[in-house]
């Protein structure tokens, strides 16, 4: 079995971060380990507080995982401080192989969909420039996107994009992959109406980290992705967990 490793935030109501990498990790067959970068404290009405983790035990439990696990893939989700986001990319280097690939699906988790910032303005600088080289792909949604392109030099066509369409207007959903070898494809599916959509982009980048511990291409990967969110967005749309915006989740 493979395994993969998700480094990213707590959430203690299960919708999103960790608890939902996990759930889509093992869904798809894989086994899931853990390393956790923040404390929130949020639920299905929103993000209350953010306690980051401090760098030296995010450190430490990297150093438990690689040195011990055979991990296939990594997903990188909430990164709260310039610090772990540094720390984070010093021990990939550390402990990853340069002979061996290890995919890394990155979702730069910077405001939750209640408004409060999951990651510091001087932590976006240390992601993109030691994190984003390090990564097979990055998974921003349009206002991430946005946030990026405003950054000082940087560059798009440096690295492979799934620029995430759930902020647009319009009936369907269209998901754009821009490769930096110059292919870019769409993914398109129904736009599901559901008032319950917490963890969305935890499970698309779990998902697609998953499939590449599995073998399969990156568009490949992407596919099997869209097409779990899809089924776990239907499967969370009447699931009735909590009073604001609940949870998708896979049947």
């Amino acid at each position: 079995m493979e395994i993969v490793l998700t480094i990213a935030g707590s959430d203690p109501s299960g919708g999103a971060g960790i608890q939902q990498d996990l759930r889509t990790i093992e869904a798809l067959g894989c086994y899931g380990a853990s390393v956790i970068t923040a404390l929130t404290t949020q639920n299905t009405l929103g993000v209350q507080s953010v306690m980051p983790v401090p760098a030296d035990v995010v450190r430490s439990q990297l150093e438990a995982v690689l040195s011990d696990l055979d991990v296939k893939a990594i997903k990188i989700g909430q990164i709260p401080s310039a610090e772990v986001a540094h720390t984070i990319a010093e021990t990939l280097h550390q402990h990853l192989s340069p002979n061996t690939h290890h995919p890394i699906v990155l979702d730069p988790v910077m405001i939750s969909t209640s408004g409060r910032r999951l990651m510091s303005e001087d932590a976006i600088d240390v992601v993109v420039s030691e994190l984003f080289p390090l990564c097979t792909l990055v998974t921003p949604n349009i206002p991430e996107f946005e946030t990026l392109l405003a950054l000082p030099g940087y560059d798009a066509h440096r690295y492979n994009l799934l620029i995430k369409g759930g902020h647009a207007e319009g009936s369907e959903m269209a998901d754009r992959l821009c490769l930096t070898n110059g292919t870019k494809r769409v993914y398109v599916t129904e736009k599901i109406e559901s008032t319950n959509l917490h963890g969305t982009g935890c499970a698309l980048s779990s998902a697609i980290a998953a499939s590449l511990a599995q073998g399969y291409s990156l568009e490949e990967a992407v596919a099997r992705g869209k097409d779990y969110v899809t089924k776990a967005i239907r499967g969370g749309r009447d699931l009735g967990v909590g009073h604001g915006n609940g949870p998708v989740f896979y049947k």
